[in-house]
């Protein structure tokens, strides 16, 4: 699942400062922007699998077009971080089941699209909806 992350820029004297608008006090921050990115996986990841873990809902990510338009953003950078619902449990279960053949060529577009497996667009519907 695709997060839009808003990054303040840092300075000499401040790190990049990360923000999830659409997970409630999740943040992070890096010295450079790369550093600012694998953290803001990192913390993304904690906070999603502390919902999960908790048997709370895992919030949509929200349009980076709204971001963008929101005064409290002005001048800051935007973009991504991909977290992948299904690797966030501590232990994966294998299963077996049976879908008609047209639901299955679907599932399969939709994963595609999404740039994920199987598992993790089912993993991933199941625990947003």
């Amino acid at each position: 699942m695709k997060y839009p992350i808003a990054i303040e820029p840092g300075t000499k004297n401040t790190a990049y400062g990360v923000v999830f608008p659409d997970l409630p006090g999740c943040f992070s921050a890096g010295d450079t922007l790369e550093e600012a990115y694998t953290n803001a996986k990192e913390a993304a990841e904690l906070w999603l699998e502390e919902q999960i873990d908790g048997g709370e809902s895992i919030p949509r990510p929200s349009s980076i077009n709204k971001l963008v338009k929101d005064e409290d953003f002005k001048n800051w950078i935007f973009g991504f971080v991909d977290v992948d619902l299904a690797q966030l449990s501590d232990k994966a279960e294998r299963i077996n089941i049976t879908l008609p053949r047209r639901v299955l060529l679907k599932l399969d577009q939709k994963a595609k699209r999404a740039g994920t497996s199987r598992s993790a667009y089912i993993a991933e519907a199941v625990l947003t909806h």
